[in-house]
C-alpha cells in the first residue's frame, strides 16, 4: 500500500506523513528530497516552479513508488500533487496508491507557514499554490484543522494498510 499525502505547502503533509509512517512501521518519504537543488533555490527565492521543473522530481518520486510497490512495502509520501495531471504521473496503471488531500484554507496556512523558519519554501508563493490547485476528486480529504493524531486516526479508519481501495470522504 502506498499513500501519498497532497496539498499546498504548509498543510501538514510532513508531519502527518511522518507520523502516519511511524504507526505503520514503514518507510517515509517527503517530496522536498526529490527536488533539486536549482528547484529549491527557485521556491527559496519565490519563483514558481514550472511545469517543465516538476517533471524530473515527479519521476523521480514515480520511480521510489514503483520500487516500493515492487518490494511490496507499505510507504508513505508527501507531495503536493497540486494538479491532476501531476497525480496521473505518480499513479501506476494498476492504483495501489491512496491520495489523501489535506485541505485547509489560505488563512490558516498562511499562518503555519508565516511561523515556519527551518524551510526552503516562500511563502509568497502560497497564492500560486492555491491558484494551482486542481483538487482532487478521488482521494480522501481531511480537514487540516484538526490536529494530526485525528488526521493519521482518520486515514488508518478510512483506507487501512490492508485495503487498496479508499471512501475517499473524510469523517
Amino acid at each position: 500500500m502506498i499513500y501519498i499525502l497532497m496539498g499546498v505547502s504548509g498543510s501538514g503533509k510532513s508531519t502527518v506523513g511522518q507520523m502516519l509512517a511511524d504507526r505503520l512501521h514503514c518507510g517515509f518519504h517527503d517530496a522536498d528530497s526529490f527536488h533539486s537543488d536549482a528547484n529549491k533555490a527557485k521556491m527559496h527565492a519565490g519563483i514558481p516552479l514550472t511545469d517543465d521543473d516538476r517533471w524530473p522530481w515527479l519521476d523521480a518520486m514515480r520511480a521510489a513508488i514503483d520500487a516500493a510497490r515492487a518490494e511490496g512495502r507499505t510507504h508513505v509520501f508527501t507531495c503536493s500533487a497540486l494538479r491532476q495531471v501531476y497525480r496521473d504521473r505518480l499513479l501506476p496503471a494498476d492504483g495501489g496508491v491512496t491520495f489523501v488531500f489535506m485541505k485547509g484554507d489560505a488563512s490558516t496556512i498562511g499562518s503555519r507557514l508565516s511561523a515556519r523558519t527551518d524551510h526552503f519554501f516562500n511563502p509568497a508563493l502560497l497564492q500560486s499554490q492555491f491558484e494551482t490547485l486542481e483538487e482532487p476528486c478521488d482521494a480522501l480529504v481531511l480537514d487540516i484543522r484538526r490536529t494530526p493524531e485525528a488526521l493519521v486516526e482518520d486515514i488508518l479508519e478510512k483506507c487501512p494498510p490492508a485495503s487498496a481501495a479508499c471512501s475517499g470522504k473524510a469523517p
